[in-house]
């Protein structure tokens, strides 16, 4: 089982600092390590009780760029961080170093945000999720599998909240409405306003009786007396109150999970700053086999705090942060690329921008577009959805600081005309357009009958090359790279929610301001990014994999994938009978009629009744702890355990995939259109949201059947799906050069069962089942950095064993250890690596002195060239396919990407051709040493295709 946690690295470090306030802890030489020991204290006890499998500290680096550029008082009454945490703060670092436990954080963003992020992502790769944090906020991010952890105090035991706990907490009915709290009635300790006179008792009420924020704002003029008068006047306000609150969930950050695997601590390194700091008894408790010692001073206390005041929350860029990866150096070289300050504006800065309002101006500017060979380009609409919206007008420019707006006419028909009298440049093959997330500018173009030609340059991919791991947003780019700070979109139509407006109802004039800033602003950024692509020689993947990859994403959004919608419902019906029976099983294997949902009902079935644990200890709250990562330990100790669970995963499929998905097809075309972000992964891998098409469940025979219901899109059409083998494995064989394994693949043998038969020496012909599963293992973890206890955990083999294979692996595969070796070298030499296209992934912590970070980025520095070109290589294919289909005659679309698998809605009478093409073009994509195969396969499902 994967159990993750993130601990809130300031908020546990100032609530252990002041823990001691009265009885500071000081050793011998005069250094206050209270902070220092209270941190360790709730570190080791988490990791005694909970055992996590994976486990991170997040740090804050430089505060939240974001919150600040809204509200330049975010946070601006915090004290000034005390002296005993400043000094703590390094140490706790180095000791994070050698207990080999990453400390994490992204330039610009808070660790409220980093954690939010990686808990979304660990929820979505299996994860049981813990937030180790006392900062009740968190409970916004909680779900089944996503849990507030808050460590003990007091002499109290630790509580773990769900759903169910961070409700009762707040007083409210759904987790959704904390951030409508906090919106509500602010928070003293960020400096976020609320509204004035409005506590944590008032706004639960109003939400109460109205449900949401937005709702209360609605509502205010029916609010009687002096509430009502301030909900009405801060209404604005408590809007800006909830974005602040609001815990980011995509946050520049990847989960890296061989990364965050609990190993084995660095014992001499760590032996040497516990020596150094006197903490003598959790010596004892880290290094088994240290013997007791008296402590060498009466001012190094050993006993247990008793909190004096709850701790406040780091501030944001005190002196301890900028020690975070050992030093200085490492942070701020980061840093250096987070958004500047701008220097001007559409107000300060002279341009030039043109409203075009009539036919006759259009006519006469499209006349004058005669003879230009690039223009950037940028759409206006009434709304996000590509495949819904209409366009409100359009912008062009082709020099700094000048640009044009034309606002069509409201009747679409009449917009149309007008759109005709640029369909020769759109459609002009000879032109460069460029555009800022041109694959939207596509989609609405599309709506209208046009397709936009030429050579396409988008700045956001330009960017995204240049700088994989930063933001790639217009604004943030603009501000770094121009110094300019663009017109706010709210500034126009107002904040999010239901009365923000439409572009459309906005004055022409207004809208000519903003628009062609867009487009002049696009057209300075892609001027500035063209020397550091041709500095960095990434010309080559912008303009032959990226830019022409934009079309094809767009085409395939727009062709959707059919789901079943009875079958669904069928499923739905099916789960819920399951569901039902299982609840009723759970029932009477207690005994007694009560409600599983409720945790206080259920610990009391299975501890005071069932006595499952006569030793389980309840929260302040009176609760036992009923999560799945406590009910795991006790599946042998009752069967009421089992059918618990299962009932548990019926219910969270049903909710999450069989009821949600019929909400998400588009009612026009009977379809699901997921959302392909081009420029999210910096490895170069695709991925997909609005749904996530990507991350269907397939490991459970149930989780299987959700991906049966996705379907051919007609009686006359079957689903192609075609997947590279091993593609990642063929990807590391030709770029070690390693000649064993170039021969095994060159031999047509099964990899994995060959490598099995070199490693632990016996014929091929009787390589065990088991033996071939441990040799998989270490070939896929070996580009993960796999160490021999990484190895130990996900296979049957013990960590001296697992030593023993991986030497043995590299003396099979001498090639991939020269690979990995030179990969690591080379990342220190020029501070990023490539993959076989050129595409850059930036390693600016390879010698970061703090060892948890420099080991992410060596494993990185051997991962994400091979993972980055295997990305890279299906990018190619899916072009050379889609470019190839309609010349050929193909009507059958590419309608979904799952990392090395392209699926296709086929025409029965098509298939047979249609497999031969899509086969020859994967598998002629690029040119390894070793061949690309393709393995192809036909249903009328996707789970029978696959």
């Amino acid at each position: 089982m994967k159990k993750l946690f993130l601990l809130d690295a300031y908020a546990l470090i100032f609530r252990a600092y002041f823990a001691f306030a009265r009885n500071p802890r000081v050793t011998s030489k005069g250094l206050d390590t209270s902070a220092i020991y209270g941190f360790l204290l709730a570190l080791v006890d988490v990791i005694e009780k909970e055992k996590p499998s994976h486990l991170a500290v997040v740090f804050d680096i430089g505060g939240s760029q974001v919150r600040e550029q809204l509200f330049p008082d975010y946070k601006a009454n915090r004290d000034e961080t005390p002296e005993g945490i400043k000094v703590a703060v390094p140490y706790i670092q180095k000791l994070l170093g050698a207990l080999r436990i990453p400390a994490l954080g992204v330039p610009g963003y808070e660790a409220d945000d980093v954690i939010g992020t990686l808990a979304h992502k660990a929820e979505s790769a299996g994860f049981e999720v813990f937030m180790m944090t006392p900062d009740k906020d968190f409970g916004q991010l909680v779900t089944d599998r996503v849990k507030m952890y808050k460590p003990s105090r007091g002499g109290e035991p630790a509580e773990v909240w769900g759903p169910a706990e961070v409700c009762e907490k707040w007083g409210i009915e759904r987790v959704e409405q904390v951030i409508d709290i906090l919106g509500l009635m602010g928070d003293a300790v960020d400096n976020i306003p609320g509204i004035a006179g409005v506590g944590e008792k008032t706004a639960a009420k109003l939400l109460a009786e109205y449900g949401t924020l937005e709702n209360v704002l609605a509502h205010g003029d029916q609010i009687t007396g002096k509430l009502g008068e301030r909900v009405r006047e801060h209404a604005e306000v408590a809007r800006l109150s909830r974005v602040l609150a609001t815990i980011l969930t995509d946050a520049p950050i990847e989960l890296d999970e061989a990364d965050l695997l609990r190993e084995p601590a660095d014992e001499e390194a760590l032996r040497a700053l516990l020596d150094e700091l006197e903490i003598r008894s959790l010596a004892r408790k880290l290094l088994p086999g240290t013997a007791s010692a008296a402590p060498s001073a009466p001012s190094a206390t050993e006993s247990k705090p008793a909190e004096a005041r709850s701790a406040a929350k780091a501030t944001a860029g005190d002196a301890g942060q900028m020690d975070l990866f050992g030093g200085g150096g490492d942070l701020a070289e980061v840093a250096d690329d987070a958004p500047r300050a701008a220097g001007s504006s559409a107000a300060t800065q002279p341009h030039a921008y043109t409203l075009i309002d009539s036919f006759e101006a259009a006519k006469a500017l499209a006349r004058s577009l005669d003879g230009l060979s690039e223009l950037a380009f940028d759409t206006e609409t009434t709304g996000l959805d590509a495949l819904e919206a209409e366009m409100v007008g359009f912008s062009l420019s082709w020099e700094a600081h000048t640009a044009y707006y034309v606002s069509l006419p409201a009747d679409r028909a009449e917009a149309q005309v007008w759109l005709e009298l640029f369909r020769a440049r759109w459609e002009d093959p000879s032109l460069t357009w460029i555009g800022h997330n041109l694959k939207y500018d596509y989609q609405i173009l599309a709506n209208y009958g046009i397709r936009l030609a030429g050579t396409l340059r988008d700045t956001m991919l330009a960017h995204y090359l240049i700088e994989p791991d930063q933001r790639h947003g217009m604004d943030a780019l603009a501000q770094n790279y121009l110094g300019y700070t663009p017109i706010s979109i709210e500034a126009l139509i107002g904040p999010k929610g239901k009365s923000q407006k439409s572009m459309r109802d906005v004055p022409a004039a207004e809208v000519a301001e903003y628009a062609a800033e867009d487009a002049d602003v696009t057209w300075r950024l892609h001027e500035t990014f063209k020397p550091k692509l041709t500095e960095a020689g990434l010309e080559g993947v912008l303009h032959d994999l990226e830019a022409p990859l934009v079309p094809v994403l767009a085409d395939m959004e727009r062709a959707g994938m059919a789901v079943d919608l009875e079958g669904l419902a069928r499923y739905s019906v099916e789960l819920g009978e399951d569901s039902a029976r299982l609840e009723a099983e759970v029932r009477e294997l207690a005994g007694m009629d009560f409600n599983l949902g409720s945790p206080k009902q259920l610990g009391e079935v299975l501890f005071d009744r069932l006595k499952l644990d006569p030793k389980a200890k309840k929260t302040k709250t009176g609760q036992y702890a009923t999560g799945e990562e406590v009910l795991e330990n006790f599946r042998s100790a009752h069967p009421i355990v089992d059918k618990l669970l299962e009932w548990r995963q019926v219910g969270k499929l049903k909710s999450t995939y069989v009821d949600a998905l019929p909400g998400l097809v588009n009612p026009r075309t009977g379809r699901i259109h997921t959302t392909f972000n081009q420029a999210v992964a910096a490895t170069g891998r695709l991925s997909s949201t609005n749904p996530n098409l990507q991350n269907i469940p397939v490991r459970t025979e149930r989780g299987q059947r959700v991906r049966d219901l996705f379907v051919a899109g007609g009686a006359d059409r079957v689903l192609l799906s075609a997947d590279y083998s091993q593609i990642e494995l063929r990807v590391i064989a030709s770029m070690s050069g390693d000649k064993g394994m170039i021969d095994a693949f060159l031999s047509g043998e099964d990899i994995h069962a060959a490598t099995a038969s070199k490693v632990f020496g016996v014929p091929l012909g009787d390589v065990t089942r088991e033996q071939r599963s441990q040799a998989k293992t270490v070939n896929f973890g070996i580009i993960y950095g796999v160490s021999a206890f990484g190895l130990s955990q996900q296979s049957s083999l013990s960590r001296t064993e697992a030593k023993e294979v991986i030497e043995q692996y590299f003396a099979t595969y001498p090639g991939i250890k020269k690979y990995i070796d030179d990969q690591v070298a080379a990342a220190r030499a020029k501070g990023y690596v490539e993959t076989l296209l050129g595409r850059r992934r930036y390693l600016r912590d390879i010698d970061s002195r703090n060892q948890a970070v420099r080991g992410h980025s060596e494993r990185n520095a051997i991962n994400a060239p091979i993972q980055g070109t295997a990305a890279d290589i299906v990018k190619l294919a899916m072009i050379r396919i889609h470019d190839r289909l309609p010349r050929e005659g193909f009507a059958s679309p590419m309608i979904l990407q799952v990392h090395d698998e392209l699926v296709f809605d086929a025409y029965a009478s098509e298939v047979e051709a249609l497999r031969e093409v899509v086969k020859a073009e994967m598998e002629a994509a690029f040119a390894l040493k070793v061949p690309l195969v393709a393995e192809t396969g036909v249903g009328r499902t996707w789970l029978q295709a696959h």
